[in-house]
């Protein structure tokens, strides 16, 4: 029987036909994953797919005065905003003085007690793909866009109900981050973005001293499964190397999030079936030829059915599988009626307007260097991703034992990394059950299905949502967060929500 190179050559095929692709400058985050995908396939591609390692020479003397500049950073209005009684912040953070490498961040504080409340750092993934883009202006952050591309709206489930909420454009060369030193876009990857990320942090902390010492909260979908423990390993490093708390890390809620290449595949497929997309048939020639092990080969068998569920789906948006498509990518005149709980299909397209808008980069404090490219919600110049590992449960075990509160969440309605692919990962740590598998309620209605195991993990769906949650539920969304900063039990009974 002949083999053919890998089974992820499939994996990749099966992204590329089933992402909806519009003729647009906006390009889903999710879409990024084909691009690593087909990376780690070409022969000799040098992509380190080994276990995630901390890079080891940050220093304190890598820390910058930052004397003035929160001031200079706050934003008093953005265009077309309405009124708020919350301060904001946006600006750049340099995170590598001789390469001239800066990160770009937004920061909301909390409606209410902002001088209690924790620090929530929340990251997209991609990889190369944007904080403001998706997190801020389309997930939990304060405000949307309206189809007109000028004007916002408030999100009323915004997460600064909850937390101070800081969004990061990361790594270099993703939206208004860069580097001076252009080789860094092809020196991209895993271990270089949590190096930066956490200097990121600890100079951001410096300009703002008031969170020095506040609780700490790491949150992120989809690549972000990535980020978000290795940003946290990081921190952990740091501060047992100085014998000191230098940020005070607390736990990570990671979403729909990629953890275990293995498990996510056989998941996305498993789903299919459950979810009438593919055939029995079809899902029985994959589950019995198909191996999803690393480095592993496939046969015509599994080529053959693998082929079959990609034309069955191909015509649906995989990341929402029962949300409409954009149908009319084209900004209005006049702004359409705007809801939160109804997400618009085509909010990358707003979202890409009005961040390319002069007077709102100059509001935010962004693009400063005047870039020779747009804004794009996700990076076209990165063009090398170095290091990928193929797991990150081993990081998620080390938070075990060092105590941090991990949730991990997934919207049920998501195809691409699905419910079932997060439950065979979590199932691969054969971990002890605290609480077993129940409903959970927001406002009297079930809000999802939850399950708690020992080490302080739980595990929540959101019943309706999609690859981004807080679009498509943002309320129940927003109990979430609020009950994972609580260090509280999802409400297992509709007489107290």
């Amino acid at each position: 029987m002949e083999k053919q190179p890998s089974l992820l050559l499939a994996l990749l095929f099966f992204i590329i036909v089933s992402c909806y692709i519009a003729e647009t400058h906006a390009k889903k985050q999710e879409q990024r994953l084909g691009h690593l995908y087909k990376a780690k396939l070409k022969e000799n591609s040098g992509v380190d797919t080994s276990l995630f390692k901390t890079i080891h020479n940050v220093s304190r003397a890598t820390i910058h005065s930052q004397d003035g500049l929160k001031e200079n950073d706050r934003i008093e209005k953005l265009p077309g905003q309405p009124e708020v009684e919350f301060s904001q912040y946006g600006g750049y953070v340099t995170v590598d003085e001789s390469a001239g490498r800066a990160m770009y961040y937004y920061f909301v504080e909390a409606q209410k007690s902002k001088d209690s409340a924790p620090l929530l750092l929340w990251l997209n993934g991609g990889p190369g793909c944007s904080s403001l883009a998706y997190g801020a202006m389309q997930e939990l952050g304060p405000f949307r866009v309206r189809s007109d591309g000028k004007s916002l709206f408030r999100n009323r489930y915004s997460w600064n109900n909850a937390a101070n909420v800081l969004f990061l454009e990361s790594p270099a060369g993703v939206g208004f981050s860069y580097s001076n030193r252009t080789s860094d876009y092809d020196e991209s990857g895993d271990r270089k973005t949590a190096a930066d990320n956490y200097m990121f942090l600890v100079n951001w902390l410096e300009r703002f001293p008031e969170y020095k010492g506040r609780e700490f909260y790491i949150s992120g979908e989809s690549y972000a499964g990535h980020y978000a423990p290795q940003l946290a390993h990081t921190i952990l490093y740091h501060n047992k190397k100085a014998n000191t708390t230098i940020i005070n890390l607390k736990g990570i809620m990671i979403g729909n999030a990629v953890i275990n290449d293995e498990t996510d595949v056989r998941g996305m497929y498993e789903y299919f079936q459950s979810h009438a997309l593919i055939s029995d048939e079809a899902a029985y020639q994959i589950q019995k030829y198909c191996d999803f092990s690393p480095n592993a080969t496939r046969s015509d068998e599994c080529n053959a059915a693998t082929e079959e569920a990609e034309e069955n789906i191909s015509h649906l948006d995989i990341y929402n599988i029962y949300a409409p498509l954009c149908s009319n990518s084209s900004l209005t005149a006049r702004p359409k009626k705007a809801s939160i709980t109804n997400f618009d299909p085509c909010s990358d397209y707003y979202v890409y307007a009005y961040l390319n808008r002069p007077d709102v980069q100059q509001a935010l404090h962004a693009n400063v260097t005047k870039l020779d490219h747009d804004w794009e919600p996700c990076s076209d110049i990165l063009r090398k991703w170095q290091d990928s590992p193929s797991t990150i449960i081993p990081l998620l075990r080390e938070f075990m034992e060092n105590g941090l509160r991990l949730w991990i969440f997934s919207g049920d309605t998501d195809g691409r990394i699905p419910v079932t692919s997060t439950k065979n990962s979590i199932n691969t740590m054969k971990l002890p059950i605290k609480t077993p598998w129940h409903a959970w309620y927001l406002y009297g209605e079930v809000g999802g299905y939850t399950q708690m195991y020992k080490g302080d993990i739980t595990f929540a769906t959101v019943r309706g949502a999609g690859h981004q949650v807080p679009s498509y539920q943002p309320k129940r969304a927003l109990s979430l967060v609020k009950h994972f900063l609580d260090g509280s039990p999802l409400p297992n009974t509709s007489r107290y929500t």
